[in-house]
């Protein structure tokens, strides 16, 4: 490979990155708007629905995806969140105990609860997550005999998220699926021993778009999940108020990872054609008397979403004002949704 076209592939790949450091803050975020503008108990139970709705659509296919379909249920399972959450960029853990008993171990620092957001994040939420997916493994793959045993939650003050699945002599009732015990620990992880992928399914571009679609994955599921949860008017506050904050706060890490400049809503025009191209959506730009008019013709993350409901779309809107706001003070931005409340949407800056 020459070195322009390996320059040319690593900016690209750092573009993606930008992208997924966004859509990663706004779904902490949105976790903690919830936290704090509604309560523990909601927050769980969004939580709740967000895995277990990823959970529905993801795992079995991952499996299949990751070739892990053919291994004994609880080895496949704890290697199935291992080898996922690395290709998402997660920091994580596998080891194999014995075919009915395999660990997986979430170490600091804690890839969705990132920097300081671990602070707000109630014990309640995060038992949540357990619930949502992990609880459900067994259910998924006709075994109902296999559950998961949390050792650490990193929340609670504890060196990581640790715990295994475990294959039982017995069916397990639903409050048996995800149980607590505190008393046991992990044993050591061994990298050497751990599973990998295949390099040749796996290349650097093929790895580098996953990175990217990991983060995304999860406010495509959110978004319809607050809706649904809350109802459309308290759905949009929810996210729009999310989007406006993580917005406000990322543009300047999101703008250099995209060579983009802060300043002027024409600044601010390019870094919005820049940013629509690296999540794959179709854009174009007019500009007419020093007023621009984006033409967002899709958006990607929001496609085939069987529930969608213009409400979703406060969480766009809100990020590209709190994007706004941190590129310079004083760039109006309108959006005009198409038929349905989805795209074309046309942003009108200046």
């Amino acid at each position: 490979m020459s070195a322009a076209r390996q320059g040319t592939d690593e900016a690209q790949w750092l573009r993606w990155r930008s992208v997924a450091d966004l859509y990663h803050a706004y779904f902490t975020g949105l976790i903690l708007t919830v936290v704090t503008r509604r309560s523990t108990a909601e927050a769980a139970e969004f939580v709740f629905r967000v895995f277990r709705r990823q959970q529905h659509e993801r795992f079995l296919p991952g499996l299949e995806k990751l070739g892990l379909s053919s291994l004994p249920h609880a080895v496949a399972a704890a290697q199935y969140h291992y080898l996922s959450n690395w290709i998402g960029g997660v920091s994580v853990e596998y080891i194999y105990e014995s075919d009915r008993k395999a660990w997986i171990r979430y170490p600091p620092p804690r890839w969705i609860w990132r920097g300081t957001a671990i602070c707000g994040v109630p014990g309640e939420v995060s038992r949540a997550m357990l619930r949502g997916w992990h609880g459900n493994n067994g259910v998924a793959l006709g075994n109902p005999n296999l559950g998961f045993v949390c050792t650490k939650q990193s929340v609670d003050g504890q060196d990581g998220l640790e715990g295994y699945y475990c294959e039982y002599e017995h069916p397990l009732e639903i409050e048996q699926r995800v149980v607590f015990a505190r008393h046991q620990e992990a044993p050591m992880f061994d990298p050497a021993a751990a599973p990998g992928l295949p390099v040749k399914n796996w290349p650097k571009p093929r790895l580098e778009k996953a990175y990217r679609n990991y983060a995304m994955e999860y406010v495509r599921t959110a978004a319809p999940v607050v809706v649904q949860l809350f109802g459309p008017e308290d759905a949009s506050y929810l996210l729009h108020l999310t989007g406006r904050l993580i917005g406000m706060q990322y543009f300047a890490e999101i703008a250099a990872g995209l060579s983009c400049h802060a300043g002027t809503a024409r600044e601010y025009a390019a870094f919005l054609c820049a940013l629509f191209e690296a999540q794959d959506d179709v854009v174009g730009v007019e500009e007419s008397g020093g007023t621009f008019e984006i033409r967002q013709q899709t958006w990607k993350l929001m496609a085939d979403v069987a529930d969608y409901h213009p409400a979703c779309a406060s969480a766009l809107s809100g990020l590209l004002e709190g994007l706004a706001a941190g590129c310079g003070r004083h760039i109006p931005v309108t959006m005009r949704a198409g038929p349905g409340g989805g795209p074309p949407f046309v942003w009108l800056l200046g």
